[in-house]
């Protein structure tokens, strides 16, 4: 889902004939549905027990797909982009809660790994709208078709999925949810996280074809370069987390993350900026499932503190596409990425958080 609309991001930028600064408004209407939707999610889990809560939500997010490539106007665009935001939000919160879950009956760190699929995810999505491009696939097919794959696939896979059995007889959670305390300083972390992330995901393709000079095609595999370091360390970053921890992970993470943003910013030519993404990747994979891994233990509500953490992580989505491409629209996108550089550093300062929320897990 994910890896194929930031693929043709640069396509439907040039279908509905947006000037970058335009493209930050647009894309500032995910962040949103995505916000309005989640201070919700935590009473929504509640009321229809996880499993069935992951499958309808999956299954909404996936039809939602088709909606990016149909607009012809700013104004439609903005629109589908709030419901696709909407849909994404709600689902993240719901897989994740699930994820938290396991995680506790293992009893030990594996949500890095469950992120990782998630990049293997975005990985294979950019490498489809990179193959389409090529191809002269028309957008609205690919997304239609990937739609109805993903939704089949999601209900299958829902099937075997776990209720929360901490909700039956506990009283529900407020309707709408504000995040306490240490919520939102875990939270404070996630953002910082997720804004490289949207920057890496988002931005990258657009950023090497219009400051590096790429083709789209060639440019899609940014996205595929961020998506596949990403996916890699989180998959092996469960034991890197027992044996670090997670403040050192997400101190080293930090470092990584802003060095490679540097990298994009100092990038003379494409295999620069490619290489500067990537480290970007690394730099970002661990630290979100840390985040919500830590927030899973805060309160007698998992569901309800992952939303509150992804409420104001995802607030990134919101911020993000409006401040970098508000830079952009005034100076460049190089620019905008000195703001990522610096915010990557903020991450590796502010691990110390996480002490509060996600105790180190017993080695195995």
């Amino acid at each position: 889902m994910t890896g194929s609309y930031a693929g043709q991001i640069p396509w439907i930028a040039s279908h509905v004939g947006l000037s970058v600064g335009q493209l930050g408004v647009a894309l500032l209407m995910p962040g949103i549905g995505a916000l309005l939707a989640m201070p919700f999610s935590g009473r929504l889990a509640h009321r229809y027990a996880l499993r069935p809560f992951v499958t309808a939500t999956i299954v909404a997010w996936s039809a939602s797909l088709v909606l990016p490539a149909l607009p012809t106007s700013l104004a439609s665009l903005c629109v589908v982009l709030l419901v696709f935001g909407a849909t994404a939000g709600l689902a993240d919160m719901a897989m994740n809660a699930e994820g938290v879950l396991v995680e506790k009956l293992f009893g030990r760190s594996v949500m890095s790994s469950f992120h990782g699929f998630w990049s293997v995810g975005v990985l294979v999505g950019a490498a489809l709208s990179a193959l389409a491009s090529h191809a002269g696939t028309d957008v609205r097919l690919q997304f239609a078709v990937e739609a109805l794959v993903l939704a089949t696939v999601g209900v299958g896979a829902a099937r075997f999925l776990l209720d929360d059995p901490s909700t039956r007889g506990s009283a529900p959670p407020p309707h709408f949810a504000l995040p306490t305390r240490p919520v939102l300083l875990i939270g404070l972390v996630g953002l910082c996280a997720v804004f490289g992330e949207e920057a890496g995901i988002i931005w990258s393709a657009l950023y090497i074809r219009d400051e590096l000079g790429a083709s789209s095609g060639t440019a899609a595999l940014a996205v595929a370069a961020f998506a596949v370091t990403m996916a890699a360390v989180r998959l092996m970053g469960d034991s890197v987390v027992r044996r670090l921890g997670p403040v050192r992970t997400v101190q080293l993470s930090g470092a990584c993350a802003f060095v490679g943003a540097a990298a994009v910013v100092l990038a003379p030519d494409l295999v620069v900026g490619l290489g500067g993404f990537a480290l970007l990747g690394i730099g970002v994979a661990i630290v979100v499932p840390l985040v919500f891994a830590a927030a899973g233990r805060v309160g007698p509500h998992p569901a309800r503190s992952i939303a509150g953490v992804a409420g104001v992580a995802y607030a990134s989505g919101l911020v993000s596409p409006g401040v970098i491409g508000g830079i952009a629209a005034v100076e460049s996108l190089t620019t905008s990425f000195v703001l990522v550089a610096v915010l990557m550093g903020v991450m590796a300062l502010a691990a110390g958080v996480l002490r509060g929320g996600a105790q180190r897990p017993p080695r195995q």
